[in-house]
């Protein structure tokens, strides 16, 4: 991201109803301090007045919260019918979120869900943190679950980090972070969840990368850029030895994730050099057509390209394929 301002705010997605906004870190959605001069909804009045609705303290309809630190895809709605079917949307569970975030020290498990309760803590000084079940003082805790999927290993400033995607089934505040930290990984610039101790990066790293709302009237869906590897330029070691040693011994390669069920839909996550070995696999286990243009994708940078997986039995899938280092595919398959 360019640095933040006034006139530049990155649109990921407009409609008549909706438009989804890549904001900036350390950028507040909306604030009442006078002080404040510089806010998501001040960009959004700059950008678009003749949308604004007079009728709203702020004069735009946020369908959901980002932290002042995170970054990322965050939806407005346009008027009050459409923010009414976005809320129905998240009030039943029909929301996709992914996030991608590095965070201390290199996680071990490749997959993990963290089914930490969360609370509000009540300790002096600390109020306004959450806290997880158990902890002196954390109040009226509420049952939480987010996914965690291992990207990538390596190194930041010399110290050991993993680059992880979060997804986080429940919406309690700071879940993802609280969560992080929880099991002893708390997301990189975290200044808070760190208890003030991790100050030297210029950002938290954590951003709001993939948004699904599918409302009644229209679909939002949105893939923005990973922040992580083209503002970053971390020199992450992709450690291939796990991948490597199956390889060897001939075992099939699963997918690395899949989130619960998602309007008749799944969030799968697969490393990319794999997707297209076990595809030809199947392909020609199966005796299928070959996936269309499978050989003919070239990614570089940070680049997103996408194509479509045609004539495989049970599931119509959506790939994104994001280049890089940092590489990694996101499936999304609906079944039929």
């Amino acid at each position: 991201m360019e640095p933040v301002s006034i006139d530049n705010l990155s649109i990921l997605y407009q409609s008549a109803d909706f438009i989804v906004v890549n904001k900036h870190w350390d950028v507040r959605i909306d604030s009442k301090m006078w002080y404040e001069k510089l806010t998501l909804q001040r960009q959004l009045k700059y950008r678009f007045p003749e949308l604004a609705d007079p009728d709203t303290y702020y004069g735009f309809r946020f369908c959901h919260q980002l932290d002042f630190s995170t970054s990322g895809a965050l939806c407005v709605a346009l008027n009050k019918a459409a923010a009414g079917n976005a809320y129905k949307c998240f009030k039943d569970r029909l929301v996709t979120k992914a996030y991608l975030a590095l965070v201390r020290g290199h996680v071990q498990e490749m997959k993990m869900t963290i089914r930490h309760a969360i609370g509000k803590n009540t300790v002096e000084g600390l109020t306004h943190m959450m806290c997880i079940e158990g902890t002196e003082g954390c109040e009226n805790p509420k049952p939480c679950q987010s996914e965690l999927t291992v990207l990538e290993h390596g190194l930041y400033s010399g110290d050991p980090v993993t680059k992880v995607l979060l997804q986080p089934l429940t919406g309690r505040t700071h879940q993802l972070r609280v969560h992080c930290s929880a099991i002893g990984h708390p997301v990189v610039g975290d200044f808070t969840y760190s208890f003030k101790t991790d100050s030297g990066p210029y950002r938290m790293m954590l951003h709001a990368y993939y948004l699904r709302i599918p409302t009644s009237k229209e679909r939002i869906e949105s893939a923005g850029q990973d922040v992580l590897d083209a503002l970053l330029h971390l020199l992450l070691r992709h450690q291939r030895e796990g991948i490597g040693e199956r390889k060897r011994r001939g075992r099939s390669l699963e997918p690395m994730m899949m989130t619960a069920d998602v309007d008749h839909g799944h969030l799968v996550v697969v490393h990319k050099s794999l997707i297209f070995a076990e595809s030809r696999r199947k392909a020609e286990k199966r005796k299928t057509p070959k996936l269309k243009q499978l050989n003919s994708l070239a990614c570089s940078g940070s680049q997103l390209c996408t194509t479509a997986l045609e004539n495989v039995p049970f599931l119509s899938c959506h790939v994104l394929f994001l280049a890089g280092s940092f590489a990694f595919s996101m499936v999304r398959a609906e079944t039929q």
